[in-house]
């Protein structure tokens, strides 16, 4: 069982004990990693004693709170940003201090924890880390630690295009068999079948690509002003024949002209995810609305759809990597589970915010605020 450390910094003794408690017999796997995770917790109780930790020790992940006696959490923040250690920071704030949390997730921290927090909130919390870890490093390594790394990350395409292509050799044998007849009429819905299956393994590997792009730090980004507008017209106009298919009306509502500063390519990859789903996961005959907007600094992209919704338990879910909302209306839709987490890595190299709203049966709305004037 592999092991991963923790620090904990935090001037109460019972937010210290508690998060020992809590992961003393937690483990983590995941489908495609070589051994479950586990964790060895040490704490400090103020910011200094942290410093003097992290100057001793290599740490994974740390829970750092926002106000302590000393030098405060965010001054440790950046002690960890200006030394560039390898770990992942994680705010634990009160309710009352949200807005510095915030800006201290804009600072280099991953995520932030209000308090008080329940043993289920901080595992999710933990687990969805060592998720990030495990996939984060492994794609860092590819390029230095040779034929055993490259095997381990294309072990995840390999699980997950073994079924279409099973299915399709299945089809294309009975075919070959002449099993449903005589007639290339009586095999239409194999052929159907087959390429549908086809696609979905396209689509996985391209967002399996961008997202190891992005995640190792290695595509090249070209920052230009770009027409916000431009770009999303391209995008419907390419998920036209999904959209017929589907028998979705989309259209799209862009008063003025709103520029932007940013790779094309990038935010062609946003709109591409979100109105993709926006289509996979509406009704027959549904409509999805494409709004584009600026709100004060910043430019507004807006997908609404007419779908099936979902529950607010798996809006949390949605950017996690290789997460896909599983129901009875979703199990035969394709996806690769990345689509989300790309839009997201992709966002929050532009300090941009999105936020989703649905309702079970009713639709989905995402809406990401860019900023205009960004770095």
């Amino acid at each position: 069982m592999g092991k991963l450390k923790l620090l904990v910094v935090d001037d109460e003794p019972g937010i210290r004990s508690g998060v020992i408690r809590i992961l003393e017999n937690f483990s983590v796997s995941y489908p495609f990693m070589d051994e479950d995770f586990d964790f060895n917790v040490a704490e400090a109780p103020t910011g200094e004693d942290a410093l003097d930790l992290l100057v001793d020790n290599e740490f994974d992940i740390v829970l750092l709170d926002n106000k302590l006696p000393g030098i405060q959490g965010i001054d440790v923040l950046e002690f960890i940003n200006k030394k560039q250690l390898d770990v992942v920071v994680v705010m634990i704030t009160s309710y009352a201090s949200l807005d510095l949390a915030v800006k201290a997730t804009r600072r280099g921290a991953y995520d932030f924890v209000p308090k008080p927090f329940t043993p289920k909130e901080l595992r999710a919390t933990i687990e969805t880390i060592t998720k990030q870890l495990f996939l984060r490093r492994m794609t860092k390594k590819l390029n230095v630690e040779g034929r055993q790394i490259r095997f381990q990350f294309l072990s995840v395409l390999s699980h997950e295009l073994k079924a279409p292509i099973n299915a399709i050799e299945g089809y294309l044998k009975m075919m070959q068999d002449k099993k449903e007849g005589d007639r290339i009429d009586d095999y239409m819905e194999m052929i159907d079948r087959s390429l549908f299956r086809v696609q979905s393994m396209r689509n996985l590997i391209m967002d399996m690509l961008d997202f190891t792009k992005i995640e190792s730090g290695k595509k090249i980004r070209k920052i230009e002003p770009i027409m916000l507008c431009d770009v999303a017209q391209q995008c419907i106009d390419s998920f036209q024949p999904l959209s017929i298919q589907k028998g979705i009306d989309t259209y799209l509502n862009c008063g003025s002209k709103i520029p932007i500063r940013a790779d094309r390519q990038e935010i062609e990859i946003v709109l591409n995810n979100l109105i993709s789903n926006a289509i996979k996961y509406n009704k027959e005959g549904g409509r999805v609305d494409v709004s584009l907007g600026i709100d004060g600094n910043n430019a507004t992209i807006r997908v609404e759809d007419t779908g099936i919704g979902m529950n607010p338990d798996d809006i949390g879910k949605l950017f996690e990597d290789f997460v896909r909302i599983k129901t009875e209306e979703t199990k035969n839709i394709s996806g690769s589970g990345l689509g989300l987490s790309i839009v997201k890595k992709i966002l929050n190299l532009y300090e941009a915010d999105i936020q989703v709203e649905s309702t079970p049966g009713e639709g989905s709305s995402f809406t990401v605020l860019f900023p205009i004037d960004n770095p």
